[in-house]
C-alpha cells in the first residue's frame, strides 16, 4: 500500500513538473517572439517540445535556446516537419489535424446555405469563395454525393466582386438554387445585395479567428479540417465513417 501511494505520488510529482516546465517554456517563447502559444507538449522526440502558434507547429529544446522553424517565423511563419523514420509517420502533420480541429457543434450553420441530398443522414461543410475555381471544381464532385447535407459557408476572400456575389447568393430566395446556378452552370445570381446580410459578414470573422486562409476549406463530422478540392473517394471514404 505505501509503495502504491509513494508511486502515485512520485507520478503526480513528474506530471506537476512537467506542467511547470511547458508554462515556463510557452512564457519564454511568447517573450521572445511576441506571440501567443495556445499550447506546448513533450513531442517525444529529441527531448524537444511541440509549441503550437499562430497556427503552426513548432519545435524547441526545455531552455527555449533553439528552435525548429521554417523561413521567417515573425513575417512568414512556415513549420517544419518531425517525421518518424521507423514509421514514416509524419508527427507533425497528425498533430496539425488534431490541433486544427473544429467541432461540428460549434459551426454556426444558420449562416450557410443548406443543401440536403437524399436521406441527408451524412454531413458535410465546406467554406467557399464564389469566384474561386477549386471550389467549382468541388461543387460538381458534391453533386456526386448521396444521402448527405452540406452546409456551405459564403467565405468571399478573394475580391470585392466575391462579397457582392455573396450577398446576393445570401439574399435569394433560393439560396441553395441561386449558389448552385452559379458554382455549377456559371449562371450570374443577380438580384439585390442589400438584404440583411450579415451571415456573411460573420462567416468571415469566423473563418479568420479559425485561421481559414483558403477556399475550399472542409469539415467532416469529425471536426477534421482539409483545404482544398479533395477527390471524390476521399470524401465518400470520410463521409462512410460516419455512424
Amino acid at each position: 500500500m505505501l509503495r502504491q501511494i509513494l508511486s502515485a505520488a512520485f507520478l503526480s510529482f513528474v506530471a506537476l513538473c512537467a506542467f511547470a516546465q511547458e508554462a515556463e517554456i510557452q512564457k519564454a517563447v511568447e517573450a521572445r517572439l511576441g506571440i501567443k502559444v495556445e499550447s506546448v507538449t513533450k513531442a517525444g522526440y529529441l527531448g524537444l517540445y511541440e509549441v503550437y502558434a499562430d497556427g503552426n507547429i513548432f519545435y524547441t529544446d526545455e531552455k527555449v535556446t533553439a528552435m525548429l522553424i521554417g523561413g521567417d517565423m515573425i513575417r512568414a511563419p512556415q513549420a517544419l516537419n518531425l517525421v518518424d523514420l521507423k514509421t514514416n509517420r509524419n508527427i507533425t502533420d497528425e498533430r496539425m489535424r488534431k490541433l486544427n480541429a473544429i467541432k461540428f457543434s460549434d459551426l454556426p450553420l444558420d449562416q450557410a446555405v443548406k443543401q440536403v441530398r437524399g436521406n441527408g443522414k451524412r454531413v458535410i461543410a465546406t467554406f467557399e469563395d464564389p469566384n474561386c475555381g477549386y471550389c467549382k471544381r468541388l461543387a460538381k464532385d458534391l453533386q456526386k454525393l448521396e444521402n448527405v447535407t452540406i452546409y456551405t459557408f459564403l467565405y468571399p476572400i478573394l475580391s470585392e466582386d466575391s462579397l457582392k456575389k455573396s450577398r446576393q447568393i445570401w439574399c435569394s430566395a433560393d439560396r441553395n438554387k441561386a449558389w448552385l446556378d452559379w458554382i455549377i452552370d456559371g449562371k450570374q445570381p443577380g438580384g439585390r445585395d442589400n438584404c440583411d446580410t450579415s451571415a456573411v459578414s460573420k462567416n468571415q470573422e469566423f473563418g479568420r479567428r479559425l485561421n481559414i486562409t483558403g477556399t475550399p476549406t472542409i469539415i467532416f463530422a469529425d471536426g477534421e479540417r482539409v483545404p482544398g478540392a479533395v477527390p471524390l473517394a476521399t470524401l465518400e471514404q470520410k463521409l462512410s465513417q460516419q455512424k
